[in-house]
């Protein structure tokens, strides 16, 4: 199962296109493209980019919010890999609707390539990844989707302000109860 939702701005600001608004593998930011080519992998009981897994210990397993760990571990800005421009308003970071929907087509193309990735491990998981664009700044982040561990409200339009897209891909429900 592929799910992408996405809230009220993010659709208002991309439009009906849907995926066709996501950004190609072969054109995401070079950046992205090396993360793609590093890979995902198992750190433990978690997920993790290869290259972060190499630099941060692995999670106890079992230990407290795994989910924590894997959102901190992955997160990044995207106004920092994606080509766009950041002005400053009073030392404030400025990003324009344009440059938004930039870094959304961008985490919508990364998102659909960490799940070929997750899927492509020895024994797939369900992942949800999570991206974010505001004036100040845009977002990337993806977890191990557990039941009872999640950073997302079943909401999206909770987030106000931020446009947020979260693509999640795995089996329609975990031990029969859905994520």
């Amino acid at each position: 199962m592929l799910n992408i939702r996405m809230n009220e701005v993010a659709i208002e600001a991309l439009g009906q296109a849907g995926l066709v608004c996501a950004v190609p593998a072969a054109e995401l930011a070079p950046e992205l493209r090396e993360l793609v080519a590093e890979g995902i992998v198992r750190h433990g009981s978690a997920l993790a980019f290869a290259r972060h897994a190499a630099r941060v210990p692995a999670p106890r397993s079992g230990g407290p919010d795994l989910t924590a760990w894997e959102c901190a571990t992955s997160s990044f800005h995207l106004d920092d890999v994606v080509p766009v421009e950041v002005g400053s308003l009073e030392d404030e970071p400025v990003i324009s609707e344009a440059d938004q929907v930039v870094m959304l087509r961008h985490g919508l193309g990364f998102a659909l390539e960490v799940v070929r990735l997750v899927r492509a491990l020895p024994e797939p998981v369900a992942v949800r990844c999570i991206v974010g664009a505001n004036s100040t700044n845009g977002t990337f982040r993806f977890h191990r989707a557990r039941r009872g561990e999640s950073w997302m409200s079943p909401d999206v339009d909770d987030f106000l302000g931020d446009k947020l897209i979260v693509v999640d891909s795995g089996p329609a429900s975990i031990g029969g109860t859905p994520w």
